[in-house]
């Protein structure tokens, strides 16, 4: 049953990140923005060839490779451990989403579309999108997990 849940916040994270890009893309032009909050938040429609950052920018195949090691990973871990923390079924989940979410555009398009912007205090922080939150947040949530397990 728990895996069950695992798989539905994952499928819950690929599908939020895969309608919100389409939006994006059907009504945006590349590099147009929404000033959503003057100053602090806006939308914007970039697409990025590498990983957080932008480092290692146009390699692709490394990044399809990775992300494809990284999610049979944790296919082959929930398959052979018993999962019954909340804590763990949560982060696994988004951790899980925001991988396929990443790894469908790098496949189909050959880059990430990503589209939340945050200024803080004149710093323009990195462009990203949903998938990366849930992988950001995943992997924060998989650590708490395993540190109060140890």
């Amino acid at each position: 049953m728990n895996k069950k849940k695992i798989y539905s916040i994952c499928g819950g994270i690929l599908l939020l990140d895969q309608i919100i890009k389409m939006i994006i893309v059907f009504k945006m032009k590349l590099n147009q923005y929404i000033i959503v909050i003057p100053k602090f938040f806006k939308i914007k429609y970039v697409t990025n060839t590498g990983a957080a950052f932008s480092i290692l920018e146009d390699k692709r195949y490394l990044f399809i490779i990775i992300a494809t090691i990284f999610f049979f990973m944790l296919q082959r871990y929930i398959a052979k451990t018993t999962i019954t923390k909340k804590l763990e079924i949560v982060s696994l989940g988004l951790l899980m989403g925001g991988i396929l979410g990443n790894l469908f555009d790098r496949i189909f398009y050959g880059y990430v579309i990503d589209y939340l912007s945050f200024d803080f205090f004149g710093y323009s922080f990195p462009i990203f999108n949903v998938a990366d939150i849930g992988i950001v947040i995943g992997i924060v949530l998989f650590s708490i997990y395993v540190m109060k397990s140890n």
